[in-house]
């Protein structure tokens, strides 16, 4: 295999890809020269109701919608770019004292083949038929919040910070992203009927954020997405790259008339832990209480505190196995990091995070305890955003210090997604690991910006240094990053440098001391009518990290072709040519030592997806070919089946089977997660998890019923079973906490 992969393999595929580029030079738009976004951008009237909405979804016989004059005519990025969307859908807007109304009339003429996935909150609404409004009530053409719903009555909802970031959710890319984890409170009904499916969305204007002013103008986009053909489509239309986070492409909102916000709401939580096992003894009890607070001191900027914080009710870390000698990053689920979390954020997302929250009330994986903090965060006027956030950690005698975290943010945006802006992180320990307080402190200082060159090329960067007791010299990194991004091509190029010295405490880095170079290039094209094809993507993409003395440490050629389908299947046939630089040697098991050396390999890249709307569905990912001087094989099967929008259910296996020089081995690791909604608002869940590399065995078991997105009942459940020789005695650990939310000011 690696030996057709060394010469016959890279050059079947680049003659594909070369060919591909080649036949589709052509624009789409070649014909008349007018993308979607270059169209006039619509504009729909807000109505002040008389009377609130029943919210029982029924909305064309609710009087309160009668004067109100509905937005129409949306138009598909999918799959036919450009052309009417082929089921007609009316949009209501209103307003009271309180709050905004929005209105569904999502019309179809063959309503049986509705496909409803989900109910839980915040699932995907790709692969169900739904509804996304985007609201940027600043109306700075660049952030925004996102509501969605599907016709059992999902809520979805998420922060848009410059524009999106592509849509990706990694924070710390310095050039936006999508905050799917951001939950406001808000309420929706929607209903299936002989003529389609309706929904009525409720947004207390305490939720969004606006400026100044009773009369108030915003941006707004709405996305209806039809399953059963596979078909996207816009209010405001979008090009085919696009998505609703495209808030510099939105239409607009007039009317509406928006109250002063001062608003206090208040969280009191009470938790109460059973513990046994573990590191522990005997059986342990503990209850504990404590006071989230959430004020306005304007519609655009918000204070948030907490006191004793808590994040019992937050899901566990999934498992992962790491077959490298470089870090790996988990994601931060803890509800108050959350919330703006992207205007913190400078750096490169995954690699070099210059601000991380896990590192605040998290060692080794275990929660540290919180004694309080605060933030602010929001603009202080139509251009200029601030972030300043300050945590007081407790310490662990002999495992963590006290620490105080200072965060400091602020960045000032300007046209076409222009922005710069300056970060400060601060740390400062209390001594009781270094014996000084005077060692044990850090901080980062860094200035980040990007320049929008038009509506396809964004041009950002950043660079910062950081100060360590005991580290002067080389303790700097910075990265410059080109992206273009058309409805035919994407293209991006990027080049970091992070020194030896280089030292974000409360950051992320994956590694140190490197120079690194990527480029990419894609192709976009979409077939007329060929074999059932929706889109083909051939793509390329090259990267180097070498470090400050020109020695590979990694290099990763990727050459790749994505196969898109009409009815929802998916296959990406790939080739990657990878170098990897070992200048010490490490266990990448244990029992097995890579040796120092440079290891030249090729592999195979298959990937496959059956349709994910489907009540059972299936994908796999292989890696077949060279590693570390022997041969690996990589596979990653996940089977999803769903029975309605009730029940949903998901096992995966990663399966990774190495014969090296210096020894053999295989490890799997299993997930099973398992969802029940019995209402949008009460929720059952499992996740277990077994890593046979390390022969434990981890179980979650969480039930939730909400009396808003961030306040309710929670009972959890978590076991820890190591079985490997020497390990502690299974860990057992049942929580119930109770949190509920209020507006003292109302």
């Amino acid at each position: 295999m690696e030996n057709f992969l060394d010469y016959q393999g890279r050059n079947i595929i680049l003659s594909i890809i070369s060919s591909i580029i080649m036949l589709t030079s052509t624009s789409v738009f070649s014909q008349n020269n007018v993308l979607p976004e270059q169209l006039p951008r619509p504009v729909i009237d807000s109505y002040e109701l008389s009377i609130k909405p029943s919210l029982d979804g029924d909305i064309l016989n609710d009087s309160a919608w009668n004067n109100v004059i509905p937005a129409t005519g949306f138009t598909q990025v999918q799959p036919n770019l450009g052309a009417p969307a082929s089921q007609k859908t009316e949009v209501y807007m209103g307003f009271t004292d309180d709050a905004v109304y929005i209105g569904l009339v999502a019309y179809d003429e063959n309503p049986q083949n509705i496909i409803v996935s989900n109910s839980r909150r915040d699932s995907g609404l790709d692969e169900t038929d739904s509804f996304r409004v985007v609201i940027d009530g600043l109306l700075d053409r660049q952030n925004g919040f996102v509501f969605g719903t599907n016709p059992a009555g999902q809520e979805f909802d998420g922060q848009v910070i410059k524009e999106g970031g592509g849509g990706s959710s990694n924070f710390g890319s310095g050039a936006g992203a999508f905050n799917k984890e951001w939950n406001g409170s808000w309420e929706v009904v929607s209903k299936i009927t002989d003529f389609g499916w309706t929904s009525e969305i409720e947004i207390p204007f305490s939720t969004l954020r606006y400026g100044k002013g009773k009369d108030q103008v915003w941006g707004i986009n709405f996305q209806r997405n039809i399953r059963y053909n596979n078909e996207v489509s816009f209010w405001a239309p979008l090009s085919q790259q696009r998505k609703i986070h495209r808030v510099s492409a939105a239409g607009t909102v007039k009317g509406i008339t928006a109250p002063s916000q001062r608003n206090l709401q208040i969280t009191p939580y009470f938790l109460g832990t059973s513990a046994d096992g573990g590191a522990s003894a005997k059986s342990n009890t503990n209850s504990e209480v404590g006071v989230d607070f959430k004020y306005s001191i304007t519609p655009s900027l918000t204070l948030d505190a907490t006191v004793n914080t808590d994040f019992a009710q937050v899901e566990v870390d999934e498992q992962v196995v790491n077959l490298d000698r470089f870090s790996i990053k988990l994601p931060e689920k803890r509800p108050f990091f959350l919330e703006n979390a992207a205007q913190f954020s400078v750096g490169n997302g995954s690699e070099a995070e210059l601000f991380f929250s896990r590192r605040i009330g998290i060692t080794g994986g275990n929660q540290v305890p919180i004694n309080g903090g605060m933030r602010v965060s929001g603009k202080v006027n139509d251009k200029t955003n601030v972030g300043l956030l300050h945590m007081d950690v407790d310490g662990i005698s002999g495992i963590a210090p006290g620490n105080k975290f200072t965060v400091a943010r602020v960045n000032q945006e300007f046209a076409n997604r222009s922005s710069i802006g300056a970060l400060i992180v601060d740390r400062q320990g209390d001594g009781s690991i270094s014996d000084s307080s005077v060692t044990d402190q850090n901080q980062t200082y860094a200035i980040d910006g990007q320049w929008g060159y038009n509506d396809d090329l964004l041009f950002s960067g950043w660079v910062a240094r950081t100060k360590t007791p005991g580290k002067t010299d080389k303790d700097g990194g910075f990265s410059l990053k080109m992206n273009y991004d058309s409805g035919e091509w994407v293209g991006r190029a990027n080049y970091t440098e992070i020194e030896d010295n280089f030292n974000p405490e409360v950051g992320f880095l994956s590694r140190k001391n490197y120079k690194k170079e990527q480029y990419y290039i894609m192709r976009r094209y979409r077939p007329a009518d060929s074999y059932g094809l929706l889109e083909v993507r051939p793509h390329v993409m090259l990267m180097n990290y070498n470090d400050f003395n020109g020695f590979k440490e990694t290099g990763f050629d990727h050459y790749d072709i994505h196969w898109e389908f009409k009815n929802g299947y998916r296959i990406d046939t790939g080739m990657n040519v990878t170098t990897q630089g070992v200048k010490q040697a490490f266990d990448i098991v244990n029992d097995v030592t890579i040796q120092p050396g440079t290891y030249d390999h090729k592999e195979a890249q298959i990937v496959f997806h059956t349709n994910k709307a489907a009540p059972l569905s299936f994908s796999i990912r292989n890696y077949i070919g060279g590693r570390f001087g022997g041969d690996r094989k990589s596979i990653q099967p996940t089977i999803t089946y769903r029975f309605g929008e009730n029940f949903t259910s998901e096992f995966s296996v990663k399966h990774n089977n190495y014969d090296l020089p210096v020894g053999s081995f295989v490890t799997n690791l299993t997930k099973l997660r398992l969802s029940y909604s019995f209402t949008p608002k009460m929720l059952l869940q499992a996740l277990v998890q077994h890593n046979s590399g390390d022969d434990t065995v981890s179980t979650n078991f969480r039930f939730s019923w909400l009396q808003t997105a961030t306040s309710g009942l929670y009972i959890i459940y978590n076991e820890f079973d190591d079985s490997s020789f020497g390990a502690l005695p299974k860990s057992k650990e049942f929580s119930i906490k109770y949190s509920y939310m209020f507006d003292a000011l109302k």
